[in-house]
């Protein structure tokens, strides 16, 4: 049903668009990891779905972030093409050796659907702080 295939450069700029019709401020391209390495796209019938990112570590954990869905595409197994993208990067890390996946959400959608891929929530109420270098 579904395909799985490795984000390319010239992906970004789609992204940007879902990011923004999504109402979140896209990452620029710098801060996200190499696309073929890590970035994955999940797409059907040629066309792309959803994407998602994994950041790698020089530990056992991982960082899962960055999914972001066509915002156009309305099919009744969107919702499924989300959780195949979390489950195919959870996959990723496990193959790569992590002993451990970390994301940090804040929409309640993307948070049932990575309970539906066997996450568990972890802390709650927390803040994440940044800082532009």
């Amino acid at each position: 049903m579904f395909k799985v295939r490795k984000l390319k450069e010239d992906d970004y700029e789609e992204l940007v668009g879902w990011w923004k019709a999504n109402r979140f401020s896209p990452p620029p391209q710098d801060h996200l990891p190499e696309r073929g390495a890590c970035g994955l796209m999940i797409y059907k019938d040629n066309i792309n779905i959803c994407a998602g990112f994994l950041y790698f570590t020089n530990s056992k954990i991982c960082h899962l972030e960055f999914i972001v869905a066509n915002f156009y595409y309305r099919e009744k197994d969107r919702p499924e093409a989300i959780q195949t993208v979390i489950t195919e990067l959870t996959d990723l890390a496990r193959r790569k050796g992590f002993k451990t996946v970390f994301t940090s959400l804040k929409n309640e959608n993307l948070i049932n659907h990575y309970e539906q891929c066997g996450y568990i929530k972890g802390s709650k109420g927390t803040t994440e702080m940044i800082i532009n270098l």
